[in-house]
């Protein structure tokens, strides 16, 4: 099987883990980043397959992150799953992700839907 890039972009090390682990029994190569500055200047550089994004990071926020995603061409068809423990949050960016998912998320929970993109 041929692995595609994930990206996960997530400051909580326990969860950045778990997302990390679930993508790659999914079948992902990863690349965990827990600054949003970093992750700016990483989403210049690769077109990942799919971006798990936090909304509250350190230097430059998911917000911010989420339109920048948006205004590169590169990237519009990298799927977007935004991870966020604020429901109302999830709601308002809804349309503007592939997913967004209410934290706490389990293992087998993303494993499974990221799984479904792979040869999409």
């Amino acid at each position: 099987m041929s692995e595609h890039l994930a990206l996960v972009i997530e400051d909580d090390e326990d969860l950045s883990e778990i997302f990390t682990n679930a993508l790659q029994a999914a079948g992902y190569k990863v690349e965990t980043i827990v600054d949003g500055k970093v992750a700016e200047e990483r989403l210049n550089e690769v077109v990942p397959k799919i971006i798990i994004l936090d909304m509250h990071l350190p230097h430059v926020n998911g917000a911010t992150l989420l339109k920048q995603i948006h205004a590169n061409a590169a990237l519009k068809d990298s799927r977007i799953i935004i991870a966020t423990a604020d429901s109302v949050q999830a709601e308002f960016y809804r349309s503007m992700a592939t997913i967004v998912m209410v934290k706490p998320i389990s293992f087998s929970q993303l494993r499974d839907i990221t799984a479904r993109f792979l040869n999409a």
